[in-house]
């Protein structure tokens, strides 16, 4: 793993850009990058403090299951993980997207690998969440949608780019609390039965709070038709809103 998260060329490092001895990452940036095997709700990604504890359903999920079938994550959204997704999503550093999807297509594996996770036929079709035109017009590409491009390269599983779309803009997500995060996402979202209906879809985002965005866009896959819905995000964040 250590030497996957270096291979990537540039003389400085692709997190936090300290000047590296050899190409990719500094020593304590891929120390930092390491994914969470255990400790977590397979259903939310809730994690407990305790790493060690064994994957288990929480207490909400159990009560009101997510409506995707399966979730996988790399790691808590975090120090080295949080400062590159960030460098994506705000800063513009192309530069790591090739580090980010490299993580993205290792959190699947070891997601499909485990007891209760992705199905292992795989998916028929990925989509990303999706960006409103005029938010993708601002910031100039959708994040979700170029990991979801390096997660379906790796499967050798089509990329669906119009199988998904957000039809309505909202208020960003990070400034609300869980309760408003759901009512702002009310039909936010369709998918197009003609590409999703009776498939098997991955759903790629970069990062989960709540999953009121997820579950928005879960529930508009299923309900034109997707026979299955699973979720990769690369970082989940323990704040709940």
């Amino acid at each position: 793993m250590f030497g996957l998260l270096r291979r990537l060329a540039g003389s400085r490092c692709l997190v936090c850009a300290a000047v590296t001895d050899g190409p990719g990452l500094c020593a304590r940036c891929a120390e930092g990058l390491r994914p969470r095997l255990s400790g977590f709700c397979p259903g939310c990604g809730e994690m407990p403090e305790d790493e060690a504890q064994a994957v288990t359903l929480c207490a909400a999920c159990r009560l009101t299951p997510r409506p995707w079938a399966a979730l996988g994550f790399f790691g808590e959204y975090s120090g080295a993980l949080r400062d590159a997704v960030l460098s994506l999503k705000f800063g513009g550093r192309l530069g790591s997207m090739g580090l980010l999807g490299d993580l993205a297509r290792h959190a699947y594996r070891l997601n499909r690998e485990r007891p209760g996770g992705f199905c292992a036929e795989g998916p028929e079709v990925v989509a990303a969440v999706p960006m409103h035109w005029r938010r993708l017009l601002t910031r100039g590409y959708n994040q979700s949608m170029e990991l979801a491009r390096a997660v379906a390269a790796g499967l050798g599983r089509p990329l669906a780019l119009r199988a998904l779309a957000k039809v309505r803009h909202t208020r960003p997500q990070s400034r609300l609390s869980a309760r408003e995060r759901k009512a702002n996402l009310d039909g936010a979202f369709a998918a197009d039965a003609a590409i999703v209906g009776g498939r098997r879809v991955l759903l790629v985002d970069d990062v989960m709070t709540t999953g009121s965005t997820l579950e928005a866009a879960s529930r508009a896959l299923l309900s034109a038709g997707a026979d299955r819905v699973e979720v990769l995000v690369l970082a989940r964040d323990r704040k709940r809103g």
